[in-house]
Formats: structure tokens, C-alpha cells, sequence
């Protein structure tokens, strides 16, 4: 992977991790760096499972992809909150 790569899954985890963020109800307490780690990882992750059942491929944007890591993304942040809560 180069350097592009491992930026770009930075910028991506952190869109995806504050997408994820913004999908869940109520206020989080969870700081900017989990969102991203959470989001980074919800990313690669989402991806796939989106190839496992054959839609990371398609014409355009990935909708379907996106939703998956957006959804991954939102069960990351509330775990990270409730491990943190205790």
C-alpha cells in the first residue's frame, strides 16, 4: 500500500466513522480519533462484505456499500461508547 492509499483510508474512515456518528441517536462521548479508527476500520470491513455478496463492484457510486460501512460504522461508535462508559 502506498502512502496515497493509506491517506486515503484515513479521509474515507473519517468521513464513514462521523457518518456513522451522525446515525446514531442522542449525544456521544466518544473523541474524534475512535471515530476515525472506528470509521477506518467500518471501511475496509464494509468492503468486504459488500464484495462477499458481489455488489462492491458497480456502475457509479456503491450505494449499497456505503450504507453497509455507514451501518458498520454506527455499531462501531456504540460499542466504542458503552466499552468507554464502563
Amino acid at each position: 500500500m502506498e502512502i496515497s492509499g493509506i491517506i486515503t483510508a484515513i479521509i474515507i474512515g473519517a468521513i464513514i466513522g462521523v457518518l456513522g456518528r451522525l446515525a446514531l441517536p442522542g449525544r456521544q462521548h466518544t473523541g474524534f480519533l475512535w471515530t476515525i479508527a472506528v470509521g477506518i476500520v467500518a471501511a475496509l470491513v464494509g468492503t468486504a462484505i459488500a464484495a462477499g455478496f458481489d455488489v462492491a463492484d458497480t456502475k457509479g457510486i456503491d450505494w449499497i456499500e456505503l450504507a453497509i460501512q455507514i451501518a458498520l460504522a454506527a455499531v462501531g461508535v456504540a460499542a466504542v461508547e458503552r466499552l468507554k462508559a464502563r
